[in-house]
């Protein structure tokens, strides 16, 4: 119909590889021309884009609408944070099913999709999070990915006794995603020293949002990163690390990667657009207002080294965490920052923010912007290039983008439900004129008209070569080695009984021994005597000859200084 009939003329059209000028027409939710001097059916709404960029629609790697959490719900459900990802200029967002521990990853998923397909205003894909791991987790992990369209599963090394999984279960869960196909993603960051340092603060009257970032050092989140891309290198599968916050943690990333080691990063634009001073502002509110997970980082260098390392793809993504809550939502945690919920907002500002920090900065081109803000998602999740490209063939997604115009970021002016905005008073050139979201104009000339409903479920595909082209053939350049050798036939020392047991098994710890014995942790020596290496040390205080008689002294034939006869 002549309704879904759109003409965009005389714009320069940007893709991840390539700008140029052209006209697109769009039909039935779908670009169908694409070039100069097209000949269209009449009927046709016609957008003269000249003197604006005409780019494939955002896509949010990392979003959490209406999700529960920490005693409460996210303020943004899918109808708020959809309608303000599109008056933000994106089309696409990616969201987390978080299953609490113990239930069925298809229950929540079938949740997810309940809350969602009723309220999206634009397209939506879905992760999946792990946060136990059983044969079940793994058996549902299969379903969900050839059956329910996931791709990619997330596994927290953070939130101890609620969603963390320990290093065997990471390694367990990490294999499971290479013999299926799918991405594994994880949250980095050392959830056993942050509750560690949390009850630390919290003994030292640090109750505010200051210890949050306190009790999260750099050094947690660059630990967790290097242990977790140690784990899916030794399990053979590629990672996909969730928001990167730090500068260091980066670093290990871009290093993994130069490695050639299969790494991704993503980061945030709350982490490009401010940093974690914030923290230790007198307004209890603005403070909590800032609380995330992992923080963001008091080093007010850290938002400019992060875009570098995104222009220059060291860091190849970018989502924006939107999980807000309001004000009487994080004074849960007014006595006990352990308890203020995590989150803050972005699906709105990410893009404007992105343009702004990178693009009219001078660090990256638009063909960059497209490609951190869009592109890379849509190829690492395998929807590309149904998304992320302005081509024939591909979902008019479309963003009428006005590089040099300018609006000033706001609580009281966003399209969200929360009622904080972390880039409050920020001013970004930037801005989209129009949006088009599956061959619909949602933004026009700056209005926002969206729909209830409108969006559709994006299933995302396994093996994305994006992601997986290089595995196969690293599995057989790196597989495990045999020497092909003569077997040895020659004499095997017998094993005596009493020392069987010290053989057969090894402690699980070896620093502390199977069995209860205070002392003789070593066995005898070959003539039967006491291993003088062995420790007559004990943690009780007991001494190794306290059940000996006492003697009143020994006599010593040749004592230093001479022989005696004398008893000393």
């Amino acid at each position: 119909s002549a309704q879904s009939r759109i003409f965009i003329r005389n714009g320069l059209v940007v893709n991840d590889d390539q700008s140029f000028y052209a006209d697109v027409y769009v039909e039935d939710g779908v670009i169908k021309q694409l070039g100069t001097n097209l000949v269209i059916p009449g009927g046709a709404r016609t957008i003269d884009a000249r003197g604006r960029f005409v780019l494939p629609g955002g896509i949010d790697t990392h979003t959490h609408f209406q999700l529960p959490f920490m005693g409460t719900v996210a303020a943004d459900d899918f109808y708020s944070g959809t309608k303000a990802a599109l008056a933000g200029g994106t089309t696409t967002v990616l969201d987390f099913v978080v299953p609490e521990k113990g239930e069925s990853l298809l229950d929540a998923y079938e949740k997810w999709r309940g809350w969602a397909d009723a309220k999206v205003c634009c397209d939506y894909g879905l992760h999946v999070a792990v946060t136990w791991w059983s044969d079940q987790v793994a058996r549902e992990m299969e379903v969900l990915s050839s059956e329910k369209g996931v791709n990619s599963f997330k596994v927290f090394m953070a939130y101890k006794d609620t969603l963390m999984l320990e290093d065997p279960e990471i390694y367990s869960c990490f294999r499971r995603c290479k013999q299926l196909k799918v991405l594994p993603m994880v949250h980095a960051e050392n959830g056993h020293l942050i509750d560690i340092k949390s009850r630390e603060l919290l003994q030292q009257g640090v109750t505010g949002p200051e210890g949050h970032l306190q009790s999260r050092p750099e050094e947690c989140e660059v630990e967790a990163t290097t242990r977790a891309i140690t784990i899916a290198d030794q399990a053979g599968a590629p990672l996909y690390v969730v928001h990167v916050m730090g500068k260091t943690a980066a670093d290990v990333i871009s290093k993994a990667r130069r490695e050639g080691k299969i790494v991704f990063g993503e980061t945030l634009a709350a982490c490009l657009g401010t940093d974690g001073t914030h923290h230790f502002n007198k307004c209890w509110r603005h403070a909590a207002g800032h609380v995330m997970s992992p923080p963001l980082r008091d080093d007010v260098s850290t938002p400019g080294v992060l875009m570098d390392l995104l222009a220059n793809n060291d860091l190849q993504l970018t989502g924006s965490d939107n999980c807000t809550f309001n004000a009487n939502q994080k004074a849960l945690g007014k006595d006990d920052f352990t308890r203020i919920p995590n989150g803050v907002n972005g699906v709105e500002d990410r893009m404007s923010v992105i343009w702004e920090k990178g693009v009219y900065s001078g660090k990256m081109d638009p063909c960059r912007f497209v490609a951190v803000t869009s592109t890379t998602a849509a190829k690492v999740f395998n929807i590309y290039p149904k998304k992320g490209r302005i081509a024939v063939g591909s979902d008019a997604d479309i963003v009428i983008w006005n590089g040099e115009a300018t609006r000033t970021i706001s609580a009281k002016t966003h399209h969200q439900a929360v009622d904080f905005n972390i880039f409050e008073g920020l001013t970004c050139h930037g801005v989209p004129e129009y949006v088009i979201t599956g061959g619909s104009i949602v933004m026009d000339e700056g209005q926002l008209k969206v729909t209830q409903g409108l969006g559709r479920f994006v299933p995302t595909a396994p093996n994305s070569q994006y992601v997986f082209g290089r595995v196969s053939t690293r599995d057989q350049v790196l597989a495990p080695q045999v020497v092909d050798r003569e077997p040895y036939s020659g004499p095997v020392v017998e094993i005596k009984p009493e020392y069987a047991p010290v053989i057969s098994r090894h402690a699980d710890n070896q620093i502390f021994p199977d069995h209860s014995a205070e002392f003789h942790n070593r066995p005898p020596t070959r003539g039967g005597v006491r291993n003088m290496q062995d420790s007559s040390f004990s943690l009780s205080g007991h001494q190794y000859d306290d059940n000996q008689p006492k003697r009143s002294g020994t006599k010593v034939s040749h004592p230093p200084g001479g022989k005696s006869t004398a008893f000393w």
